[in-house]
């Protein structure tokens, strides 16, 4: 037996307002304000144009988040969200009830629409909570300035239909609209068309910038004096890839964008991989930052002992919360630098990123008394270097003093492997296991592994966590 639900009056009427366009759009003056947000939301999903672009000149609230309602962004309902701006800014007497400060093309905040639609559930994560403390923070400021158009930018080998739309938009109203891009992704861009996109969403609006590159020396060269602009960038990762490029030529390009961050005075969050760091270029690097930083991240590059020993001294990692040094081939050097780095972090680090870093027992030695004091420590990852047995254990007992572990990845013990490092199962199983029961005689890990490096084969670890877990080939 079914049970038919029947509509509400207020869906009843929605549906009305939709199948006639024009009584919609008449009705906009003293349409119940309750009736906006489902109506416009249903409008949006059905691609009535018109509506949406009477419904945008005559918002009655601060801020329009249309970007949570764009999964797939679409040219004819962006381009109808836009004439509504233009209607708007055109409109020598404003609706009675228009509030428009806000046009955010983000895709986050979707509370808005969810309390309309009564989908809230009252579960909100963490980081959605600082996203909306953020984005009301941005419409109260948006108050008493002019109408502010906000979105992301994420510009990947060459421009998307939409973003075409957008960007030809918003040079033509630079002047009565103010744009402000808070996130922007460029990978392998043309810096020239980077260029026009900065000339029209100022740099000084981005909080968080991710670069991917190939063509190095070009991009350094051009996209340094706009990244000397972005005083109010928070989150920057740079990762560089080019095999063929002359390392003096990069020394020097290197050297004169590294000096771009001594004008980043917001800077907390910096991850930078596959960059070739000479002494010059991390004393640099070390001299140019403004602001204590948070998290940092240096990653798949060969980090000698001298660059090292400057990142170690910089006065503006003593408050580091996330270190992550993965894929620096540390084997080349003494770890003094990296003991001491520990050591002065030691107060505030939660997160250790050490995988593939090639480090051997006499490495490990050197750090553990650095590992001992990091007290704040949450997560740690050591897979894929190579420890004995006995300096696993010694590794193991050092963490047992620290009681704010929650994940903690370790390596297999070398004597798993044979002559040609092929994991023998039995033995990779016995002593991982007896490696458990020695943490768990002392406390009560959340959560731990211990791990092969990658199989070739299948891109699969065996793994270890209280029992054995192989990889697809051995199965």
């Amino acid at each position: 037996m079914s049970i038919y639900n029947s509509p509400t009056l207020k869906q009843l009427a929605m549906q009305g307002l939709l199948r006639n366009e024009s009584l919609a759009i008449s009705s906009l003056d003293c349409m119940p304000i309750m009736l906006f947000p489902p109506l416009f939301e249903e409008a949006f999903k059905g691609r009535h144009t018109k509506i949406l672009k009477a419904m945008v000149a005559a918002w009655p609230f601060p801020c329009l988040p249309v970007g949570a309602l764009m999964k797939t962004p679409e040219v004819e309902t962006l381009q109808a969200v836009l004439d509504g701006i233009d209607m708007l800014l055109t409109q020598k007497a404003r609706p009675r009830r228009q509030k428009l400060q806000v046009l955010d093309l983000r895709n986050i905040h979707q509370d808005f629409w969810d309390v309309w639609a009564g989908r809230e559930n009252g579960a909100h994560s963490e980081d959605s909570g600082r996203k909306k403390q953020g984005v009301k923070s941005l419409y109260r400021h948006a108050l008493k300035q002019p109408l502010k158009m906000v979105t992301d930018l994420s510009l990947c080998f060459h421009l998307q239909e939409h973003q075409t739309c957008l960007l030809q938009w918003a040079q033509q109203r630079r002047g009565s609209v103010q744009l402000c891009c808070v996130k922007m992704e460029i990978s392998d861009f043309p810096v020239e068309t980077i260029r026009e996109v900065l000339d029209i969403f100022r740099p000084h609006y981005i909080e968080e910038l991710e670069v991917f590159t190939c063509k190095v020396l070009s991009f350094l060269g051009h996209f340094a004096p706009f990244l000397g602009q972005m005083r109010n960038l928070r989150k920057f990762h740079l990762s560089l890839n080019d095999l063929v490029m002359d390392r003096v030529d990069l020394d020097k390009c290197l050297y004169k964008f590294l000096t771009q961050f001594s004008k980043l005075n917001c800077l907390q969050h910096l991850y930078l991989n596959g960059i070739y760091f000479s002494s010059d270029n991390m004393k640099q690097l070390c001299r140019c930052l403004k602001t204590p930083l948070e998290s940092l991240s240096i990653s798949l590059c060969r980090l000698s002992q001298s660059p090292l020993k400057h990142l170690s001294r910089c006065p503006k990692l003593c408050q580091l919360k996330q270190l992550d040094l993965s894929g620096i081939l540390l084997f080349t050097s003494h770890p003094t630098g990296l003991r001491v780095l520990l050591e002065s972090v030691a107060d505030t680090l939660q997160t250790l990123e050490l995988e593939h870093c090639s480090l051997e027992d006499s490495h490990l030695s050197v750090l553990l008394p650095a590992l001992s004091q990091c007290s704040q420590l949450t997560k740690v990852n050591f897979c894929d270097n190579s420890f004995s047995r006995s300096t696993l254990k010694g590794l193991l007992q050092c963490m047992a003093n620290l009681k704010k572990l929650a994940i903690e990845l370790y390596p297999a013990p070398q004597e798993c492997y044979d002559h040609r490092y092929y994991v023998h199962v039995d033995t990779f199983t016995q002593l991982c296991s007896e490696l458990l029961n020695m943490v768990m005689a002392k406390r009560q890990p959340k959560k731990i592994a211990f791990a092969t490096p990658i199989c070739l084969g299948c891109c699969q670890r065996y793994v270890y966590d209280t029992k054995t877990i192989l990889c697809q080939c051995w199965q």
